[in-house]
Formats: C-alpha cells, structure tokens, sequence
C-alpha cells in the first residue's frame, strides 16, 4: 500500500507540465536588392546561392520571449550579386514550468521550426516579386544544429545561434 501512494504521488507530483504557445508571428526585418538590375536579366546564368542563418531570443517580460530567426540569400553569378534577400522572421512566445536546459532547447529548436516556414515563403515571394525564378529554401534541421553547437549553456536573455 505505501508502494502505490508513493507511486500515485511520484505520477500526480505537484509539479505542473510545461507550457509552450505561440502568441504572435512577424516580420521584424525585410531587404531584397537587385544591384546588377536590369542588365542581369540579359544573361543566361548558372546561379550560385549561399544563405546564411542565426537565430536570437531574448526575454521580454516574464515568460515571453522573442525569437527572430535571420535568414540572408545572396545569389551570384561571375562575381556579381543577382540579388540578395535578407529576413528576419519573429515570434513571441510564451514558455513556463521548464527547467532551463529545456527553455534553451526550445528557443533554439522548436521557436525556428515554426518561424522557418513563415521566412521561407517571404523569401520565394520576394525573389518572384523581383522577376527571378522561384527560390525554395531546403528545410533546416535545428535540432542538428542545436546539438552540433554543443552543450555550453546558453543565457537565452542574450543568446545568439548560428
């Protein structure tokens, strides 16, 4: 019997679960230049892409935080800019009842999947939008990346992730 109590109080605890919602998802930042303009359009070129990402987050109050995922594409051809794209994509997200590690985890994972897509699509919009093909960014595994960074912590009040 003092088998199951202990039991029954290790399952119920009085620990609360922890929370994760997204409250509000936004561009914070936008560029798209075309230097080369429009004499790039009378060549057949053979594009080379690099993008660039980071991630930062802060605290707002409490337990809000801001995530601003930054995403630069610059496409280049014979050592001129076709374009170059940069976004910064954000979101204010609410975290509570976690441990710290997880907190970092998820502004560093989680917060970047869900604005990566948001990014992605201004991203394809804007290239279209300035009269070139269609760019469709990769998906990006931020777990992997969270991991491949190592297990230093991280003060998520003024965490930067490349």
């Amino acid at each position: 019997m003092v088998k199951q109590d202990k039991t029954t109080a290790a399952v119920s605890g009085d620990r609360t679960p922890g929370q994760f919602a997204v409250q509000k998802v936004y561009v914070k930042d936008i560029s798209f230049e075309t230097p080369n303009s429009p004499q790039i359009f009378q060549k057949q070129w053979q594009p080379l892409v690099n993008m660039d990402l980071a991630s930062s987050a802060k605290v707002l109050e409490g337990q809000l935080y801001e995530v601003v995922l930054s995403i630069t594409v610059t496409v280049s051809f014979e050592k001129q800019t076709v374009y170059l794209v940069e976004v910064q994509q954000a979101g204010i997200f609410h975290l509570s009842g976690l441990p710290q590690d997880a907190v970092e985890r998820v502004l560093a994972t989680a917060c970047p999947n869900i604005l990566f897509p948001f990014a992605r699509e201004v991203v394809a919009d804007l290239v279209t939008r300035g009269g070139f093909p269609q760019l469709l960014l990769a998906p990006v595994n931020f777990d992997a990346l969270y991991r491949s960074k190592g297990s230093e912590p991280i003060d998520p009040t003024t965490r930067t992730k490349q």
